[in-house]
């Protein structure tokens, strides 16, 4: 499929087959599975297992090993990092390794996110990578978000069940959510190029045949009582001490002691209107969904204010942090980055979010972002903004 029949210079969506994205968009995402043959014809994977196990080994990086017949029980859970040693005792079989936002270390990763753009950028969470021994898995299991499930390397035979949710039983001994009654209704084997969609809540079991990566492409849903625990908190910010309940139409009770209908009614109608600030909600709303999960990866910085000046007079560039995230809005006029709203020109907010790069013709059209204790000053101070040569990753600086 060519670029050409895609809008906003979306990258050629191959990985969708012949499936139009707004087919996707509307009979398949958070609706049902969507198995992708061929997804990305001759995939090559950009990191081995061997490669994922080096960066298991480093403080910084998360990383988990799950082992379906562990030495204190059944699906034994262990947190990294971890040494040389703990892979070499490992058995030959029915293990799993698992490195959590590999793209924010790895470029060739982070480009795979580009193909899945006709999801909003602020939806998308971070590339995890997974390398499984032979029968290696993490049990069936389901997840609360949707994901993309790419085969890098080898073959896993996937199994598809029904929906499941907080009732059902689990597993017990394991801190995995481990399905205790698990009925597959699908099954497939992915090699290499093969993609597998899952909406939230599906349960799955993936078991690798022979040493397997797959990469997993996950997206954010925070839980509802995230989001109102974090607007409540907001919006209560904004609202003067005044501002209180009244009842203005109150009628003669049928019972003093009644909370009757009608109040609940009334509180529910001033609740409402204590809510429509849309201006603050969208503050509030880039904010949480451009938060760092992982805030100590983004330590890089571009150098004093000088520096970054003098890089960018010389043709120079600046680049989002890897571990950086970044949104807009119109109204108001923000640029999101990293869980700070930044006040920002529209056409430069929109293009920063699509290259993610700050050059000197930014700072001469828009010479404020350049003053001192300006945008740009504020995300090299806060390490968003980096030059380009930091984001090669070298798992050699520990050693």
């Amino acid at each position: 499929m060519s670029a050409s029949g895609q809008k906003n210079a979306v990258p050629p969506l191959t990985h969708l087959g012949d499936m139009p994205v707004e087919t996707f968009l509307r009979d398949y995402w958070q609706k049902k599975p969507l198995l992708i043959r061929n997804a990305f014809p001759g995939f090559e994977t950009p990191i081995t297992g061997e490669e994922l196990a080096g960066m298991a080994l480093e403080e910084h990086i998360e990383s988990r090993l799950i082992e379906e017949r562990g030495a204190e029980g059944p699906w034994q859970l262990r947190c990294g990092p971890f040494t040389e040693e703990d892979f070499f005792a490992l058995p030959k079989s029915h293990w799993t390794l698992l490195v959590q936002a590999v793209d924010q270390w790895i470029p060739e990763v982070a480009a795979i996110k580009d193909y899945f753009r006709f999801i909003p950028d602020w939806r998308l969470d971070d590339v995890m990578i997974s390398y499984a021994a032979d029968q290696g898995s993490v049990g069936p299991h389901y997840d609360f978000y949707d994901v993309f499930l790419l085969q890098a390397e080898g073959v896993r035979h996937w199994q598809l069940g029904p929906k499941a949710d907080a009732d059902s039983p689990r597993v017990e001994g394991t801190p995995l959510n481990i399905l205790a009654n698990f009925a597959a209704e699908a099954s497939w084997k992915l090699a290499p190029g093969d993609m597998l969609y899952l909406p939230p809540q599906f349960s799955h079991w993936g078991i690798a045949e022979g040493g397997c990566t797959t990469i997993s492409v996950g997206f954010r849903a925070p839980s509802a009582r995230t989001l109102l625990e974090d607007l409540g908190g907001e919006l209560a910010a904004q609202l003067p001490e005044h501002v209180r309940y009244s009842d203005a139409d109150l009628s003669l009770p049928a019972n003093p002691a009644e909370i009757d209908p009608a109040s609940i009614a009334r509180v529910q109608q001033q609740l409402k209107t204590w809510l429509e600030q849309p201006e603050t909600i969208a503050r509030w709303f880039g904010a949480i969904m451009t938060e760092s999960k992982y805030p100590e990866t983004v330590a890089l910085d571009a150098g004093s204010a000088e520096d970054w000046r003098e890089h960018l007079l010389q043709g120079g560039g600046l680049v989002l942090n890897p571990g950086s995230r970044s949104a807009f809005s119109r109204n108001p006029a923000l640029l999101f980055v990293d869980g700070e709203p930044f006040p920002a020109p529209p056409l430069f907010a929109q293009a920063f979010c699509d290259s993610r790069t700050v050059s000197h013709g930014d700072t001469l059209c828009y010479p404020e972002l350049a003053s001192d204790n300006g945008l740009i000053d504020q995300l090299v101070s806060q390490g968003s903004l980096i030059y380009p040569e930091h984001l090669e990753y070298d798992d050699q600086d520990d050693e």
